[in-house]
């Protein structure tokens, strides 16, 4: 036994090696970014080629209450919200609509990897490059949309899509959605692939239909999966920064396309050198961020499971209550 503790500690050293290049990477590339930002949300740091900064004494909250009273930064956080809110909606719906599709046994769908293989592969594709690509394609005035629109005479000269605030939030809530859903269904199905088949058989034996089924069986199953999905799609949502930065020039009309993070840019490197600001905005959505991830952490954790480790966390004091009332009683006794 001494000889085989001896082995598993001797290999258990290498488990720790391996994790050295990770948690050096995160802690200088990740830990210390996001305290160096909070601290310079308290300070005056501002302008280029300024090092020095002081912490603010007489208000440290001051940038924080510049940010919220800030127009812009408002409109960009109202526009962040509702562009990921109607991206994610289809998003999600289209992703359990092909994993219903897929996952059912009975639909027996021919080529299901080829076309796992195509949903997935606009989110291969880079942010930046998509932006682009339709950027050119809404082209004004020149571009496939204007040719199409004047060759089908659905206007008589042409149009510049881009300066209508309502297309250009259109176009980005489609490309949001266009490159995730893959992304999103596979990871369903992958859920839906680890539930135990017993269960399908049992619902197909008493008669449940495939609504049934998928309602009664299949979501209720993969509520560790749609969290993950939730939490995730929640912080690239927020954080949507390379579409709407290079789909329009200047964030398109009254700063249609302007998200948080396309603010917190254009504070820190876009002529302002804003720093301190910009800190105060990241912190202000880094925090709003670990909120909402803990009321979603909430409102779908395992009620069941919860209820359980309250019941053995209550029958461990229990027992532990008696042995030491044991040990009393054998105190006295001795």
């Amino acid at each position: 036994m001494k000889n085989k503790n001896n082995i598993n500690s001797k290999y258990s050293k290498f488990g720790y090696i391996f994790c050295i290049p990770f948690v050096v990477v995160f802690l200088i590339f990740s830990l210390y970014p996001i305290f160096y930002t909070a601290a310079v949300g308290f300070t005056d740091l501002k302008g280029l080629g300024n090092t020095t900064m002081h912490f603010l004494k007489d208000d440290p909250f001051a940038n924080f209450k510049n940010v919220l009273s800030n127009g812009t930064f408002r409109v960009s956080f109202t526009n962040t919200i509702k562009i990921w809110v109607c991206n994610f909606i289809p998003q999600i719906l289209i992703a359990l609509l092909i994993t219903s599709w897929f996952t059912d046994k009975r639909s027996k769908i021919q080529g299901e990897g080829f076309f796992k293989v195509i949903f997935y592969m606009p989110n291969i594709i880079t942010a930046a490059t998509v932006a682009i690509l339709f950027a050119a394609f809404f082209g004004y005035p020149m571009g496939p949309m204007n040719d199409l629109a004047v060759k089908f005479g659905f206007v008589d000269q042409p149009y510049e899509f881009m300066r209508s605030k309502s297309i250009a939030q259109g176009v980005v809530v489609f490309i949001q959605t266009w490159m995730w859903y893959g992304y999103t269904s596979i990871n369903i199905i992958a859920g839906v692939n680890g539930i135990s088949p017993e269960i399908f058989e049992s619902a197909e034996v008493d008669g449940a239909n495939r609504t049934q089924t998928f309602f009664k069986i299949t979501l209720p199953n993969i509520k560790t999966v749609m969290l993950f999905i939730l939490v995730t799609s929640l912080i690239g949502g927020l954080n949507m920064f390379d579409i709407p930065a290079l789909l329009v020039n200047n964030s398109g009309p009254d700063n249609a396309t302007k998200t948080t993070s396309v603010f917190i840019y254009d504070q820190a490197f876009s002529g302002s050198y804003l720093y301190n600001r910009a800190g105060a905005a990241s912190m202000m959505m880094f925090v709003l961020i670990v909120i909402l991830s803990a009321i979603l952490f909430y409102l779908l954790r395992d009620k069941d499971e919860a209820q359980l480790r309250k019941l053995v966390k209550k029958q461990e004091k229990m027992r532990l209550a008696e042995a030491k009332a044991e040990a009393l009683l054998n105190g006295k006794g001795v």
